[in-house]
Protein backbone atom coordinates (compact mmCIF):
# COMPACT_ATOMS: atom_id res chain seq x y z
CA UNK A 1 0.00 0.00 0.00
CA UNK A 2 1.44 3.16 -1.22
CA UNK A 3 0.25 5.99 1.46
CA UNK A 4 0.72 8.67 -1.15
CA UNK A 5 -1.97 7.40 -3.01
CA UNK A 6 -4.61 6.65 -0.19
CA UNK A 7 -8.42 7.79 -1.28
CA UNK A 8 -10.08 10.31 0.55
CA UNK A 9 -11.15 9.93 4.30
CA UNK A 10 -15.03 9.39 5.00
CA UNK A 11 -16.07 10.51 8.20
CA UNK A 12 -19.20 8.04 8.27
CA UNK A 13 -20.23 9.12 12.07
CA UNK A 14 -19.22 11.94 14.50
CA UNK A 15 -19.98 12.49 18.02
CA UNK A 16 -19.05 15.03 20.69
CA UNK A 17 -15.54 12.82 21.44
CA UNK A 18 -14.81 9.87 18.90
CA UNK A 19 -15.21 9.95 15.30
CA UNK A 20 -15.73 6.53 12.85
CA UNK A 21 -14.04 7.20 9.54
CA UNK A 22 -13.46 4.95 6.17
CA UNK A 23 -10.61 5.18 3.40
CA UNK A 24 -10.99 2.89 0.69
CA UNK A 25 -11.41 -0.63 2.59
CA UNK A 26 -9.73 0.80 6.19
CA UNK A 27 -12.36 1.92 8.88
CA UNK A 28 -11.15 3.17 12.21
CA UNK A 29 -11.75 5.36 14.52
CA UNK A 30 -9.98 8.54 16.26
CA UNK A 31 -10.81 11.61 18.33
CA UNK A 32 -12.65 15.06 17.21
CA UNK A 33 -10.94 18.05 17.10
CA UNK A 34 -7.67 17.69 17.30
CA UNK A 35 -7.67 16.52 20.97
CA UNK A 36 -4.98 14.17 21.68
CA UNK A 37 -4.01 12.19 25.39
CA UNK A 38 -1.58 12.53 27.45
CA UNK A 39 0.11 9.31 29.81
CA UNK A 40 2.16 10.28 32.95
CA UNK A 41 4.73 8.24 34.02
CA UNK A 42 5.21 8.89 37.98
CA UNK A 43 7.01 7.92 40.50
CA UNK A 44 6.98 8.64 44.77
CA UNK A 45 9.70 7.27 47.21
CA UNK A 46 10.42 4.76 44.51
CA UNK A 47 6.73 3.59 43.64
CA UNK A 48 5.14 3.91 40.20
CA UNK A 49 1.59 5.74 40.92
CA UNK A 50 -1.08 3.55 38.80
CA UNK A 51 -4.71 4.60 39.13
CA UNK A 52 -7.49 2.33 38.33
CA UNK A 53 -11.48 3.39 37.43
CA UNK A 54 -14.26 1.89 35.51
CA UNK A 55 -13.88 2.07 32.27
CA UNK A 56 -17.39 1.90 30.23
CA UNK A 57 -16.51 0.25 26.54
CA UNK A 58 -14.74 -2.39 28.68
CA UNK A 59 -17.23 -3.25 31.24
CA UNK A 60 -14.62 -3.21 34.18
CA UNK A 61 -12.20 -1.09 36.18
CA UNK A 62 -8.78 -0.88 34.36
CA UNK A 63 -5.34 -0.20 36.10
CA UNK A 64 -3.44 2.64 34.09
CA UNK A 65 -1.15 5.11 34.39
CA UNK A 66 -2.43 8.49 34.87
CA UNK A 67 -3.36 10.55 32.13
CA UNK A 68 -5.83 13.34 30.55
CA UNK A 69 -7.14 14.81 27.44
CA UNK A 70 -5.03 17.71 26.07
CA UNK A 71 -7.67 20.46 24.88
CA UNK A 72 -10.69 18.89 25.66
CA UNK A 73 -11.75 21.65 27.68
CA UNK A 74 -9.21 24.57 26.73
CA UNK A 75 -8.28 24.65 23.52
CA UNK A 76 -5.01 26.60 24.53
CA UNK A 77 -3.66 23.65 26.82
CA UNK A 78 -0.43 22.37 26.76
CA UNK A 79 0.67 18.74 26.96
CA UNK A 80 2.71 19.46 30.03
CA UNK A 81 0.38 21.87 31.91
CA UNK A 82 -2.58 19.05 31.62
CA UNK A 83 -0.49 16.53 32.33
CA UNK A 84 0.31 18.26 35.72
CA UNK A 85 -3.04 19.23 35.64
CA UNK A 86 -4.44 15.61 35.70
CA UNK A 87 -1.65 13.58 37.88
CA UNK A 88 -2.92 16.28 40.66
CA UNK A 89 -6.59 15.93 40.06
CA UNK A 90 -5.94 11.83 39.36
CA UNK A 91 -3.46 10.64 42.26
CA UNK A 92 -3.57 13.89 44.52
CA UNK A 93 0.47 14.87 43.34
CA UNK A 94 1.92 17.16 41.92
CA UNK A 95 5.23 17.40 39.38
CA UNK A 96 7.65 20.49 39.72
CA UNK A 97 8.04 19.61 35.81
CA UNK A 98 7.29 17.23 33.08
CA UNK A 99 9.40 15.28 30.33
CA UNK A 100 8.27 14.22 27.06
CA UNK A 101 9.26 10.37 26.55
CA UNK A 102 7.35 10.35 22.59
CA UNK A 103 4.41 10.12 21.41
CA UNK A 104 2.72 6.45 20.83
CA UNK A 105 -0.23 4.77 19.34
CA UNK A 106 -1.83 1.99 20.66
CA UNK A 107 -3.96 0.45 18.39
CA UNK A 108 -2.63 1.72 14.97
CA UNK A 109 -4.89 -0.52 12.58
CA UNK A 110 -8.18 0.74 14.50
CA UNK A 111 -7.36 4.03 15.62
CA UNK A 112 -5.95 6.80 14.82
CA UNK A 113 -5.54 8.43 18.17
CA UNK A 114 -2.08 8.67 19.47
CA UNK A 115 -0.75 9.86 23.46
CA UNK A 116 2.23 11.57 24.28
CA UNK A 117 3.91 9.96 27.24
CA UNK A 118 5.63 12.06 29.98
CA UNK A 119 7.78 11.27 32.96
CA UNK A 120 6.94 13.78 36.09
CA UNK A 121 9.84 14.87 38.05
CA UNK A 122 9.86 16.34 41.41
CA UNK A 123 6.75 14.87 42.89
CA UNK A 124 4.94 16.28 45.96
CA UNK A 125 1.50 15.01 47.98
CA UNK A 126 -0.78 17.72 47.53
CA UNK A 127 -4.08 15.91 47.97
CA UNK A 128 -6.21 12.45 47.95
CA UNK A 129 -7.10 12.34 44.32
CA UNK A 130 -9.49 10.49 42.87
CA UNK A 131 -10.70 12.59 40.10
CA UNK A 132 -13.10 15.03 39.69
CA UNK A 133 -17.05 14.84 40.80
CA UNK A 134 -17.77 12.71 37.22
CA UNK A 135 -14.69 10.39 38.13
CA UNK A 136 -13.87 7.48 40.81
CA UNK A 137 -10.40 6.63 40.57
CA UNK A 138 -8.58 4.84 43.13
CA UNK A 139 -4.75 5.28 43.51
CA UNK A 140 -1.92 2.23 44.01
CA UNK A 141 1.51 3.30 44.66
CA UNK A 142 3.28 0.20 43.62
CA UNK A 143 7.34 -0.61 43.61
CA UNK A 144 8.22 -1.72 40.40
CA UNK A 145 9.53 -4.96 41.09
CA UNK A 146 5.95 -5.61 42.39
CA UNK A 147 4.06 -4.54 39.53
CA UNK A 148 3.48 -8.17 37.82
CA UNK A 149 2.14 -9.49 40.74
CA UNK A 150 -0.34 -6.68 41.84
CA UNK A 151 -1.46 -6.50 37.65
CA UNK A 152 -1.83 -10.88 38.43
CA UNK A 153 -4.01 -9.71 41.43
CA UNK A 154 -5.97 -7.31 39.77
CA UNK A 155 -6.92 -9.48 36.50
CA UNK A 156 -7.79 -12.61 39.57
CA UNK A 157 -10.07 -9.76 40.91
CA UNK A 158 -11.69 -8.57 37.05
CA UNK A 159 -9.76 -5.28 36.28
CA UNK A 160 -8.67 -4.85 32.90
CA UNK A 161 -4.83 -3.43 32.02
CA UNK A 162 -3.84 -0.85 30.05
CA UNK A 163 -1.77 -1.82 27.01
CA UNK A 164 0.65 0.75 28.61
CA UNK A 165 1.81 -1.55 31.88
CA UNK A 166 3.59 -3.69 29.52
CA UNK A 167 6.47 -1.56 30.27
CA UNK A 168 6.57 -2.99 33.69
CA UNK A 169 5.97 -6.56 32.82
CA UNK A 170 9.41 -7.17 31.35
CA UNK A 171 8.62 -8.30 28.23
Amino acid sequence: MNLDDLPPLEVMCEGRFVRAMRRGKWEFAGRTNQIRAVVILAEYEGKVILVDQPRVPLEARCIELPAGLVGDTDPNATIEGTAIKELEEETGFTAERVERLGDFHASPGMLSESFTLVRAHGLRRIGEGGGDDNEDIAVHLVARGDIPNFIEQKRAEGFAVDVKLLIFLGY
